[in-house]
């Protein structure tokens, strides 16, 4: 059997959007980790369609490339805070990490919130200054502002004397001299292996290894990844589960060990320590247990994580279009997917209700919940989605809640109209300074409540060139009442077919979210009320037949489009006694309470209390 190759084990870091997975791209391919002729996606780790189309990368994941008689596995990781619960994990496996930032936007606050964590586990960084080919770069402003973060993250001296890489990911090259524009990557393989030392682990002790990531195979079951902390492993050898507490969960066999070799896992016979593996064998074992051989009975400590800050409820669908569209529509089906879910991804929570009809769901955020429910819809399930909302805590006697801390670059004209929003929703400006080529910085700490539904004002106000970049920042005082959506909605008081003619009329009453031969039903929100008021409206009314014959003036019906919402901006724009269907087709919103009596009678209760 060969020696077994040098290892370096290393996690990048970057924001969304700042070139993390198009530069492991070009590692693949400059390490010849792909034959010449070898058919190769764009952005090869996005492995599922979500994270293809969105662009971002939602899980994370293991890889390896090979150079020069080195191995070095590469964990590739979700730059969105509400995927934190991914990153917070995957970090004890590795031994120093490439922080990437982009040349001209600089350190952003998922950054942030991912640097914070490897630097408190006393990784050493590599920085990787991307995209210095962009015209607006500001390499020497962008490097001060990553000093000044590893300063205030309480980073080492060791620490802060980084090295520094200048890179173009898309074009492939990495040189220590800010003005080249050309070469390879090597100077960043050569950095890794000067500057990542070795995993320093006991090769000789028992076996153990901690679980960080949890996915199932059709196959083989449960499948965990993670490192070995210490000793070796090989196929058939006796394992049990032990709890953060030491309590042992199951005891089983290696059935199964897999390495990672670029993109695939390859079937090993023996693994040792400071290797990242994936074993199969155990039925109960979940993240954060400790793996190991018989002998031992103390549990390697985990990285807590921190708790979800906002939930959901998900319900069956109960509209009158039930079932027409999906074929997963029943509580016990909902029930066994969200369970699923919750066991491979730690940072969402599944409580399931009284009358057993729905399931409240806690998370990080909006698009953590969205992706869930988007997985969902693409596997056939049809739902009932209410209005997020935010999980307040009692602290001393007093209630708080979760804020955020809120970056927004916009244009210099449009600054006053986001300061002047945002305060509305009870935040406040910590910072305001410009960020070059005629545009404004924002920093804010708001309350999460305020932030809910604000994304696609935010977009309409800065005519669709503002980028807001949230990060979670504490528990704090609640902030009282924050005002929600302004203007009441048209809900459709019968159930049929939209028709063109009524639509014509209900233009003048505000803006329609529905077509022509549109499906729909009676408590239908059918599109938003000009007035603050719900108004209830007829659109079905079709125009009345006579003899005499018509000059042909109204003959042609011109519709202005209606506004179609995606799933986000659905869930965004609901208010608290509305819900979205979601079925693998269609996504309408509806009121919670379709008949109209009974919503009034609701709406009496609730004033009286």
């Amino acid at each position: 059997m060969s020696a077994p190759l040098p290892l370096r084990n290393i996690a990048i870091i970057a924001h969304v959007d700042h070139g993390k997975t198009t530069l492991v791209d070009q590692l693949f391919r400059q390490s010849g980790t792909f034959r010449e002729n070898q058919r190769v996606e764009e952005r090869a780790m996005d492995s599922n369609d979500l994270e293809k189309e969105r662009g971002i990368t939602i899980l994370a994941k293991c890889t390896s490339v090979e150079w020069n008689g080195t191995r070095i596995n590469i964990v590739d990781t979700p730059g969105h805070a509400d995927f934190g619960g991914e990153v917070e994990r995957i970090l004890s496996m590795v031994d120093g990490v490439i922080l990437l930032v982009d040349s001209s936007e600089g350190a952003m606050p998922q950054t942030k919130f991912v640097t914070g964590k490897a630097l408190a586990l006393g990784l050493r960084p590599i920085v990787v200054v991307n995209k210095v080919d962009r015209p607006d770069e500001r390499i020497q402003e962008v490097l001060d502002e990553v000093f000044d973060l590893f300063v205030s993250l309480d980073a080492t001296d060791e620490q802060c004397d980084f090295p520094v890489l200048y890179a173009s990911g898309r074009n492939g090259y990495a040189n220590e001299d800010p003005s080249l524009r050309e070469g390879t990557l090597t100077p960043l393989f050569q950095k890794i292996v000067d500057h990542v030392p070795a995993p320093q682990l006991d090769e000789e002790g028992p076996f153990s290894f901690l679980a960080t990531l949890l996915d199932r195979d059709n196959f083989m079951g449960r499948v965990l990844t993670g490192r070995v902390q210490s000793g070796r492993i090989k196929v058939n050898d006796p394992i049990r589960a032990l709890d953060s507490e030491g309590n042992v969960i199951e005891v089983g066999r290696a059935s199964k060990l897999m390495s990672f070799r670029g993109l695939e896992r390859v079937p090993v016979d023996e693994a040792k320590a400071g290797d990242i593996i994936a074993l199969a064998g155990l039925e109960k074992a979940t993240v954060a247990n400790t793996v190991a051989a018989p002998e031992v009975t103390v549990p390697i400590k985990a990285q807590p994580i921190d708790p979800p800050t906002l939930a959901m409820r998900f319900a069956v669908n109960d509209s009158p279009f039930a079932g027409r569209e999906g074929d997963k529509v029943t509580s016990r089906m909902i029930r066994d997917r969200l369970l699923r879910e919750a066991e491979t991804n730690v940072a969402i929570r599944v409580t399931e209700s009284e009358d057993k009809d729905s399931f409240e769901v806690a998370g990080r955020g909006e698009l953590q919940l969205g992706v869930l429910i988007e997985t969902m819809r693409r596997e056939g399930f049809e739902l009932g989605i209410s209005r997020p909302r935010v999980l307040f805590r009692e602290e001393g006697g007093q209630r708080t809640e979760p804020y955020e801390t809120v970056v927004i670059d916009v244009d210099d004209e449009y600054s006053s109209t986001v300061v002047d929003k945002m305060q509305r929703r009870k935040a406040e400006l910590t910072e305001m300074r410009p960020s070059g080529a005629g545009k404004t910085r924002l920093t804010f700490s708001a309350p999460s409540r305020g932030l809910i539904g604000y994304h696609g004002e935010f977009l309409s106000d800065t005519r669709g060139t503002g980028i807001m970049n949230r990060l979670f920042e504490k528990y704090g005082p609640h902030k009282g009442v924050i005002e929600g959506r302004i203007n009441g909605v048209l809900i459709s008081n019968c159930t049929g077919e939209a028709v063109a003619y009524a639509l014509n009329s209900l233009e003048d009453r505000g803006i329609l979210f529905v077509r022509p031969q549109d499906k729909i039903y009676e408590g239908m929100i059918i599109g938003e009320n000009a007035k603050p008021d719900d108004l209830e409206v007829n659109p079905m009314k079709s125009k009345q037949l006579t003899n005499f014959r018509s000059t042909g003036k109204d003959d042609a019906i011109r519709l202005t489009p209606p506004k179609i919402m995606t799933l986000e901006q659905a869930i965004a724009y609901i208010d608290d006694d509305e819900m979205v269907e979601v079925t693998p087709k269609s996504i309408r919103v509806r009121k919670a309470i379709l008949d109209p009596h009974e919503r009034k009678k609701a709406g009496r209760k609730k004033e009286m209390a």
